[in-house]
């Protein structure tokens, strides 16, 4: 199926034409990007949203609970879920999703497992792509949960629209969020198993964090909830979903607060492409003659440094280019 063919399918909202594009991607073929310039001018309707947090708080236990809860609206629904890379198989670890098994079955609900690959931020470089197929397809909501390493974990507040970020009681994460810049993140905070022992402090102490940071009230007005939640015994999910319909709404109410979210993403994903487009062929053109091979071999010897190494590399693609 040629890259206009797979374009058309994946218009219709065909599921297989889908997955085998996002495979194409995650495996960096041409033909990929080929589709998604046929792709691009049909998308930007789905809602993005990216929940994170750190790794055990229970993050795809909510997103279930989140699918959930779109499906009986009657919306159709696109789950990114990206997950630490096996050393073995370099595939997703926890590809199989177990916790959203449920809705394996509901042709309104397609989950995608993607692969860190080393990749820093919390998400792949092929996350955007997956989210535009997705959107593309006519998913309504796409929720793009990411893999939960701490600092790095900033990438997804520029491809979402609104920004989840999940907590638990007793982690410390109090001192966390602080470290991690994670108040600057959040659009909706959410501490999640209520039913432990102190999670009313862990609300009070994030509700005052965010009080001695003026609120956190962004450029547009929008302040910050801590919402209580047990994903597990649905408790707190209506009104979790409330702040998370609430920041829609308020993004919609001024064009200028999309538009503005809407640039940032398209800024991260134009130069994501750059970077990966120049690395490719950086690496071809060192690889010629096992001329990066020997690089190294110099360097380590002592016979070259880095510094002007890299000098060297970036004037020869240059040149070659």
């Amino acid at each position: 199926m040629d890259p206009r063919q797979l374009a058309e399918a994946i218009l219709s909202g065909q599921i297989r034409p889908a997955a085998r594009l996002m495979r194409l991607l995650d495996d960096g073929e041409p033909q990929a990007l080929e589709a998604l310039k046929l792709l691009h001018g049909h998308t930007g309707r789905a809602r993005v949203i990216g929940v994170t947090g750190s790794p055990g708080v229970g993050k795809s236990t909510l997103t279930d609970a989140l699918i959930a809860q779109f499906r009986q609206r009657g919306l159709g629904v696109g789950v990114v879920a990206v997950d630490p890379t096996s050393p073995f198989s370099g595939g997703a670890i926890l590809g199989d999703r177990v916790r959203m098994q449920r809705h394996a079955t509901d042709e309104g609900v397609f989950i995608r497992s993607l692969a860190t690959r080393g990749h820093f931020g919390g998400l792949t470089a092929s996350t955007q792509g997956v989210v535009k197929i997705m959107d593309a397809m006519g998913k309504d909501v796409v929720i793009v949960e990411t893999v939960g390493v701490g600092q790095d974990e900033v990438d997804v507040v520029g491809l979402a629209d609104t920004t989840l970020v999940v907590t638990v009681p007793g982690l410390g994460d109090d001192i966390q969020a602080i470290k991690a810049g994670i108040l600057e993140t959040a659009d909706v905070f959410v501490v999640n198993k209520i039913d432990r022992e102190g999670a009313r402090r862990a609300i009070a102490e994030l509700q005052g964090m965010l009080e001695l940071a003026g609120g956190r009230e962004d450029r547009f007005g929008w302040t910050v909830p801590v919402v209580g939640v047990c994903a597990v015994d649905g408790r707190g999910l209506e009104e979790m979903l409330a702040a998370l319909d609430e920041h829609w709404a308020h993004q919609n109410a001024d064009p200028r607060r999309l538009a503005s979210r809407r640039r940032q993403r398209t800024r991260m994903e134009l130069l994501d492409l750059v970077q990966t487009q120049i690395m490719s062929r950086l690496t071809k053109v060192m690889d010629q003659g096992r001329g990066l091979d020997d690089l190294v071999e110099r360097i380590s010897q002592g016979q070259a440094d880095p510094y002007s190494a890299c000098d060297d590399i970036i004037s020869r693609f240059l040149t070659e280019s």
